[in-house]
């Protein structure tokens, strides 16, 4: 895929957002994250699992478009996972693929990388539709937590003790959450606007 260039004075200069990618990613999910963001000048990057490799391409689940992945998140540090302001876990397949462990006595990577930035408050958290499939090996981390998914997930949010909200978007402090892939315009909307005021708060 073509670089974007990042516009100037956006309402997100300065701020950084990870979005974790793998195959059968929803095309107009990302695709509307890559220009929506970088309309607000956002610093954003697609994080994945490399498994040693420079790059992997990854294929949407619609059209079967190649998403080219170069950043890893395995080696991601604390300090490195802190310069993030948002990290989101899209809809689609990405969460299924991301949560597989090769060492079922450990959590998957993935999940830890989530465990992580739940651990951080100034790091908003954000998960649309089937992306909380990545909680199910860490469900505290969404118990007793207003949130909103995909119907299909109703049972999974219930099982995790998450406090279901029928809502296209739910905020609960740093954690926002979509109902489907279809909704990503709400969902990137209220990240944007929650992420511009923190920055404005701060400045």
């Amino acid at each position: 895929m073509a670089e974007l260039t990042v516009a100037d004075g956006g309402a997100l200069s300065g701020v950084r957002i990870a979005v974790l990618i793998e195959s059968d990613y929803f095309e107009p999910e990302i695709f509307y994250y890559q220009r929506r963001f970088a309309e607000e000048a956002a610093d954003l990057h697609f994080l994945t699992r490399l498994w040693g490799n420079k790059q992997i391409t990854f294929t949407g689940h619609e059209w079967r478009v190649p998403f080219v992945a170069t950043e890893s998140f395995e080696e991601l540090n604390d300090d490195d996972l802190r310069t993030f302001d948002a990290l989101i876990v899209p809809s689609g397949m990405v969460a299924d693929r991301l949560r597989y462990t090769e060492d079922v006595t450990r959590t998957p990577p993935a999940t830890e990388l989530l465990r992580r930035a739940f651990a951080e408050p100034r790091i908003l958290k954000g998960i649309i539709c089937h992306g909380l499939w990545l909680v199910a090996p860490a469900p505290e981390l969404v118990r007793g937590r207003k949130l909103t998914v995909h119907n299909n997930l109703l049972g999974d949010a219930r099982n995790m003790g998450a406090r279901y909200v029928d809502a296209d978007v739910v905020v609960d402090n740093d954690l926002v959450t979509g109902r489907t892939g279809q909704h990503a315009h709400l969902f990137a909307r209220r990240i944007i606007d929650m992420l511009a005021e923190r920055r404005s708060g701060a400045s």
